[in-house]
């Protein structure tokens, strides 16, 4: 009268697709945590190498480039972290990870020395990040900690229970 579960072929498959997302998403954690790992000792080493670089003769440059640097390698971190936590790409963070990174080549370079086309053109991509920042806080629900995705996948879940 009844097929038992083992029977049905949509139950295996949803079990075996369950299976395989699971699998899938633990390979992609331990590829990012493997990142996490290889930046932090990269990190290790450039702290070293900033602190060489304080030692006389004294070139501000190289000190500037070297800590603006560093504080690229941390927002990139923070970033991975996040992603291990939410499972998601955090847009602030990595939005003002390239600001950092763009103030950077511009100020080891000096704006002296950058030609006035490269200089209009990243005045005008500092804008669009610039833009990006502040528009993302208006964006709704999911910076109230509510997320669309996930509400959306919850919904697909019990539907299928």
């Amino acid at each position: 009268m009844y097929k038992s579960v083992e029977d049905n072929p949509i139950s295996l498959y949803e079990i075996n697709r369950s299976r395989i997302v699971r699998s899938l998403e633990l390979i992609q954690d331990v590829i990012i945590i493997s990142l996490c790992m290889g930046l932090f000792s990269f990190m290790v080493i450039q702290v070293r190498d900033m602190f060489l670089s304080l030692l006389p003769p004294l070139d501000f440059h190289i000190v500037t480039a070297d800590i603006l640097f560093l504080l690229i390698l941390v927002e990139l971190f923070r970033l991975l972290i996040i992603y291990l936590q939410e499972q998601r790409i955090s847009i602030g963070v990595a939005v003002e990870v390239s600001i950092v990174s763009v103030l950077r080549e511009i100020i080891v370079k000096g704006v002296l020395e950058i030609s006035w086309s490269q200089v209009l053109a990243t005045c005008a991509f500092l804008l669009v990040l610039s833009i990006l920042l502040v528009v993302r806080v208006w964006l709704p629900p999911t910076f109230e900690g509510i997320d669309p995705e996930q509400q959306m996948s919850q919904r697909y879940k019990n539907r299928g229970k």
